[in-house]
């Protein structure tokens, strides 16, 4: 039997990493949030000046983005279309910043962003899920 990819805390280290550079870049302040395969957290970064407001967004994009099996922004697309089942779904966030985390195209966890504009969560958000 093969062996389950995981995500380590290592792993998160590394996503959160690269999220934060691109953050950085852009002087965004954000809440960045990794979560395993369970939706559990795993790992948590927020800047001493970035609004706490954004803790519970962050690991709740990051939970969905597991929890679905999809980006966040798909509930908020489909949201945005016309489509407000999505508003009534436990635990969805339809906003763009969740993303789920793979290896071996198997989800291993969920990354989520939160403290910018929707759009600019994505954004962070891609850059972290492309150091994994």
């Amino acid at each position: 039997m093969a062996a389950k990819p995981i995500l380590t805390l290592d792993d998160a280290k590394r996503v959160a990493a690269a999220a934060e550079a691109e953050a950085v870049k852009n002087d965004w302040k954000v809440v960045i949030a990794v979560v395993d395969d369970g939706g559990h957290l795993l790992y948590l970064q927020r800047g001493h000046d970035t609004q706490f407001g954004s803790v519970e967004t962050a690991i709740a994009k990051a939970h969905a983005a597991v929890a679905f099996q999809r980006p966040t922004k798909a509930s908020e697309d489909a949201v945005l279309s016309g489509r407000l089942i999505h508003l009534a779904l436990p635990g969805v966030i339809p906003a763009e910043g969740g993303v789920p985390l793979q290896r071996d195209d198997v989800i291993i966890g969920g990354l989520g962003i939160s403290g910018v504009r929707s759009f600019q969560d994505g954004q962070i958000a891609q850059a972290g899920m492309s150091a994994l």
